[in-house]
Parts: C-alpha cells; structure tokens; sequence
C-alpha cells in the first residue's frame, strides 16, 4: 500500500467514527435502561474518545519528513468535559490527556449533543494565571504544569466561566517529584475560543472541583467548593463548601462553610466534590456531584445528586440516598478503573438533560433524562439512614406501601 493510499484509509476510518449515529442501549431484543432505574437511558457508543481527536494533531502527513506515517503526537484519553449550548449548537470543552501526561481543552461540537462529535480545528489556548507582586500588584504569570476538568458557567453578568484544576509542583518538598499543589484556576469568554484568565482562586486550603454559581447571590459571585489539606487528601476538612466572593476577578475564600460533608460508611466517606454547574427549575437547584469511597480495590467514584433552595443555594432540601449512576460494563475498565465522573450537563428547552460522564478517566458518554425525572428522584428517593437497621427499615415501607396498593 502507498502511502497515499495509507493516509486515505487512515481518514475514511476517522470520518466514520465521527459520523457514527449513536443509540440508546438495548438489551435481550427491547429498548432497555441500564440498571432497569428509569431515571436515564445511557448510550451505546462514548461520545468523545481519543480517536475523535483530529488526525492533523497527531500526524505529520509530509512523506518526506514522515515515510512511515507514525503518529508523532499520541493522545491518551478525553474525558472529563464541561457542557453549554450555546447558538444551538452542543459544545463540550474536553479534558485531552497526551501520551506526556499533560492535559490541555479542546471543544468538540455536535448538532444533536449525542453523537456526530467533532473538535474544533485547535486546542484552547489559555493563558496562564497572573502573578501576584509587591503591593498588591500584578504582574508576570504562574506557569501550570496541568490544568484539567474544566466547569462551564454561563453567569448572569453576562461572561461564560471556565472553573478548572490547575497543578503545579510542591516547591516546599523539592526531592518529592510526587508533591503536588492543587487550586482553582479561573477564565472568561464569550465565544470559548478566546479565553481571558484571571488570577486563580486564593484560598487558605487547597482546592479541587470548584464551581461558579450561575446567578449572583447577595450581590456576590457565589462558589461551591472543595478545600482540602493535600493535593489528593481532603484531610480533616473535605466536603462540599460555598463562599461568596465580592470580586471574580481577584477571587478569594474568605468565608467558606461546608454544604455537603463527608459521612462515614457512604458513597462519600473519602472525598466528594461538586459536577458540572447548578440547574435551575422551579421546585429548585439540581445538583449533580462525585462521591469517592475506598475498596480493596482501590478508590470507586460514582455520581449522586441532590437539590437546593432556589432562594437559598446553599441550603439543601433534597438528598437522595446512594449512587446516582456508576460504571458499568465497558465503562468500568480503563486507566483508572471505577471511576465515573462529570463537570457537564446542558438542560434543552423542552427540558431533556443531557448528562455527559467519563468512565475510568479514558473517555467521554452520555445519558439523558429530564427535568421532570430528575426531580422526581431527588425528592422521592429515601435518603441514606445510615445504619443497617435503616435501610432495612425504608425497604420495609416500601414493600408495605405496594401490599397497600395490591
């Protein structure tokens, strides 16, 4: 085979990929939902992988400087995407690991948000954080080695926010190439190409899976956040916290209470963080977050979810108990295995939701429910008891309410 005739295969096989019509699962000859839970139906194909990444990104398509068509730019995974629609057209802003470890965003575009995926024509380029100096000036910038996991904001100032990871070294342990500090680093735009970057969040602690809420509270920016004592370890603290922040673009935690803690023996013993940006019905805020726990086989995260006051954001007035989705089949197996994670939803107008997760930090799925069915679960669903005997207990009632209803 020439290489001509290697490099057309090479495209008719991507452009299939990227037209592959999604579907939702079906199982023994009927239209079915995974778990059988009727809170959403997952699809049969991921929506975004590492071989939707654009062949131009990877290969050098000069024979002469390439005559064996390798790949001279490996992409390791996408995965951990936020979400908005924006002029009706669906966008993910995708969490692109190299083969290098680095991780950069890229938007992917779809015209149904289901399927037909495909990146824009480059990365993002975002710029990196200002540096604070002497008086309370700003000058230079603050190289990150990583940023990752991305939240989308469409905020009521009328700016669209990127709420994301950002990693650099921990420069107080300097023979420790493992040390690592973790905080929140924030940009603006309109148009998700270009990217204004703000001086990341100041915060006492750490910070992980910080989340701008979309409309001002008290006159304030108002984020949820996640403070903890190392860069994996949430330490004595951990939970999901709120402060109110007077300026975005010198954001800073001065007053932070936890919303959402850490319980023993549940889906979020170990650590537990905010997903993609609050939805706004009329009976409340949906919450869509990640709880971790530890196995024998190391770390499981899964999502759950749970609802606010729409005069209060704050204050939690839902919280079903358990898992809300989990890894499965497929899913679980990957680079980092049993892991489902999101920072992305997008709720259309006829109020279908869309709920992009990733499974085992390698690619990118999605399951669809509504508004309706979502808050039917939040408020519906019994919470955790938090002992065996209780859920015994609500299992019982259960039974005797359906024995009542013959």
């Amino acid at each position: 085979m020439t290489y001509q005739e290697k490099v057309k295969v090479l495209r008719q096989q991507h452009e299939e990929l990227l037209s592959r019509k999604n579907e939702p699962v079906w199982e023994r000859g009927r239209l079915a939902r995974i778990s059988d839970n009727g809170i959403y139906e997952k699809y049969k194909y991921p929506v975004v992988t590492a071989a939707h990444v654009p062949l131009e990104w990877k290969y050098d398509f000069n024979e002469q400087d390439n005559p064996y068509l390798m790949q001279r730019i490996m992409i390791n995974a996408v995965f951990n995407a936020g979400a908005i629609k924006l002029d009706g057209r669906y966008l993910l802003v995708c969490r692109v690991e190299g083969a290098d470890r680095k991780s950069f965003f890229a938007v992917a575009e779809s015209p149904n948000g289901i399927d037909n995926f495909r990146f824009w024509e480059e990365p993002i380029t975002m710029p990196d954080a200002p540096l604070p100096c002497r008086g309370g000036a700003w000058g230079g910038v603050a190289p990150a080695t990583n940023v990752y996991d991305m939240r989308l904001t469409q905020h009521e100032d009328g700016w669209i926010y990127g709420v994301f990871c950002v990693e650099r070294h921990d420069d107080t342990k300097p023979y420790d190439l493992s040390a690592a500090t973790a905080s929140a680093g924030i940009a603006r735009t309109k148009d998700l190409v270009h990217w204004e970057r703000l001086n990341d969040l100041a915060s006492p602690t750490q910070q992980r899976n910080v989340v701008l809420h979309p409309e001002f509270v008290e006159g304030k920016y108002a984020l949820y956040t996640r403070p903890q004592d190392g860069f994996i370890e949430t330490g004595k603290g951990g939970g999901i916290g709120w402060s109110l922040v007077d300026d975005i673009t010198h954001a800073e935690v001065t007053g932070e209470r936890i919303i959402y803690p850490r319980t023993y023996h549940t889906i979020t013993e170990v650590k537990n963080g905010e997903g993609p940006q609050p939805l706004k019905t009329e009976k409340g805020w949906l919450h869509l977050a990640h709880g971790v726990r530890a196995t024998a086989a190391g770390l499981r995260y899964v999502l759950y979810m749970y609802m606010t006051a729409l005069d209060d954001p704050a204050r939690v007035i839902a919280k079903p108990g358990g898992y809300f989705l989990v890894p499965e089949g497929d899913e679980y197996v990957g680079d980092v295995m049993n892991v489902a994670f999101s920072n992305g939803w997008i709720k259309d107008d006829d109020g279908r939701v869309l709920i992009y997760y990733a499974s085992a930090d390698t690619r990118l799925h999605v399951a669809v429910s509504s508004i309706d069915r979502l808050i039917d679960y939040c408020m519906n669903t019994p919470e955790d008891g938090l002992t065996s005997t209780a859920s015994v207990e609500t299992i019982k009632r259960l039974i005797e309410k359906n024995r009542r209803n013959g």
